[in-house]
């Protein structure tokens, strides 16, 4: 379609606007009236927050956090729905929700108790889960040989079907519950992820941690325990802080960062910490200058966002089989079709909520983005009363979900690794440009797609800030580093063992037996 005059126009007088307040900005920097600080930190989630606490604990007070929300957190993030029966309204979370820290009130994720069905209503399948397990055990095994003798990678859909599990594109069973093995867990299918490294994270996380997923219930939100960690160097109200700040450009060289605002403000830094998601730099929705260099854009594109949408339903009763945690769905025309419910109104959770939330990951999450949310509510009524056909199921009292790809300071959930991708390719998306350093979730090489990523991953950019500050080297549990990180201008197919070190950010063996063990 054609653009009209008058839309035309207005975004012409859009960008002139954009342009006026961006050399607003910068003259202001040029006139000494920016705010100066030693580290401006670019985003409060999880990894800005790490980040910040590290400088502290370095005794590098002096830094400024610039967060585009009025509260801090990221990704992990709740919201109100529904009624208590004091008429309340409960909080679910939207974002991260798996965790266990500061006393949050969770509840072990029983994965054993599932029930399965299809568009007859219960169907019994849960053996076809015993053979996926099987199969990938072969997969991840063969993974770890590959990433040990510097194999070309493969897709997980590769390994899995060499493994044994090569489910059809009409057996909607096996489809429904590869996807709850696998899709469930990344964001994305198996054909778009990498074996080795899918493999590698999954044993890196719940092997090197534990098994158990605790599903967090806790009124106070997840994000709980990012406000108790800033609580620890960050007091009441305190001016370091700046709440409700939009980033719209970043200059950045050998002598320093300088970071403008959409409010006309800007901060001038000796070094920043850039926690932005990779969403967010895949959208450009950030201007850098100079422009980032064809090494770093490179990798910026070439890893995978993934978008994780949760759909929450409240009834007037608890309909579906109380003590069940887990309910999986077979569509018989569409894999990933409102695949996983999961009720909250089982004892220890939400007990007695009548609460329930489907989960669907990628190509349905775009989809039901670009609805209604009654048309969406219209198609998982219609995927219930095919699970329950013996049951007249009620209209929702209450009913929401998040659209992740929409959120201009997010677009999209949490990364994914994705095939043909080395980990000097990783390294490249990590590494610093100039005085300009990255911190978050997609930036772990160990951990990508998982807060403890943004854990590590910010307090690893704040400590070796802080020991660049004092002209040290910052000291790693093998070994450490010193001066920048590296880049890599020649990419490899692949990658030596002996790339698998802590300067490009793998600083833990991932070769752990079932146990828990290291080999």
């Amino acid at each position: 379609m054609r653009t009209t005059y008058s839309t035309a126009l207005a975004a012409v007088c859009s960008l002139v606007i954009q342009s006026i307040s961006a050399h607003v900005a910068r003259q202001s920097a040029k006139h000494g009236s920016c705010k100066k600080t030693s580290v401006a930190i670019l985003g409060g989630g999880m990894a800005g927050i790490t980040a910040a606490q590290a400088l502290a604990n370095n005794s590098i007070t002096d830094f400024i956090i610039i967060e585009y929300n009025e509260r801090i957190g990221g990704r992990a993030t709740h919201a109100e729905f529904g009624q208590q029966k004091d008429g309340t309204p409960y909080k679910v979370e939207i974002g991260a929700n798996w965790a266990q820290k500061y006393g949050l009130k969770n509840t072990y994720s029983n994965y054993s108790s599932i029930l399965t069905y299809n568009e007859t209503g219960y169907t019994d399948y849960r053996e076809l889960i015993g053979e996926y397990s099987t199969a990938w055990d072969k997969a991840s095994a063969k993974a770890g040989r590959m990433l040990a003798d510097n194999i070309q990678d493969e897709t997980a859909r590769a390994g899995l079907s060499l493994a044994g599990w090569n489910p059809k594109h009409s057996d909607m069973r096996r489809q429904a519950v590869e996807w709850w093995n696998w899709d469930w867990e990344s964001a994305l299918t198996p054909e778009d992820s990498s074996l080795i490294f899918g493999a590698a994270g999954d044993n890196l996380t719940f092997n090197q941690f534990s098994e158990d997923n605790n599903l967090v219930i806790d009124p106070r939100g997840y994000r709980y325990i990012i406000d108790e960690e800033s609580k620890t160097f960050l007091q009441p109200n305190d001016p370091r802080l700046l709440l409700s700040t939009k980033v719209t450009n970043i200059t950045y060289s050998h002598d320093g960062v300088t970071v403008y605002n959409s409010d006309g403000s800007c901060v001038s830094a000796a070094y920043a910490i850039c926690t932005f998601s990779l969403g967010v730099l895949q959208n450009q929705a950030v201007g850098f200058d100079p422009p980032l260099p064809e090494w770093k854009r490179t990798a910026i594109s070439k890893f995978s966002m993934g978008t994780y949408t949760k759909l929450f339903m409240q009834f007037n009763e608890t309909f579906w089989p109380k003590e069940t945690q887990y309910f999986l769905y077979a569509s018989p025309t569409t894999r990933g079709h409102y695949p996983v419910w999961q009720s909250l109104s089982s004892e220890g959770f939400l007990t007695d909520s009548n609460i329930i939330f489907a989960t669907v990951v990628e190509d349905e999450s775009y989809r039901v983005e670009q609805q209604t949310d009654e048309q969406t509510k219209a198609e998982m009524m219609d995927v219930l009363r095919q699970m329950f056909p013996d049951i007249a199921i009620p209209e929702p009292t209450a009913f929401m979900y998040p659209r992740w790809t929409k959120v201009p300071w997010a677009y999209g959930s949490y990364s994914n690794w994705p095939i043909g991708t080395t980990l000097e390719m990783h390294q490249n998306l990590r590494a610093n440009v100039e005085r300009l350093w990255f911190a978050g979730e997609a930036i772990s090489a160990e951990y990508f797609g998982f807060l403890h990523g943004a854990w590590f991953e910010g307090m690893d950019a704040g400590s070796h800030i802080a020991a660049v500050l004092r002209g040290e080297c910052a000291h790693k549990n093998r070994g450490e580093q010193c001066g920048t990180r590296p880049h890599y201008d020649k990419l490899h197919g692949t990658s030596p063992l002996k790339h698998y070190n802590v300067l490009n950010g793998w600083a833990t063996s991932s070769f752990y037996s079932s146990s828990g063990q290291k080999k």
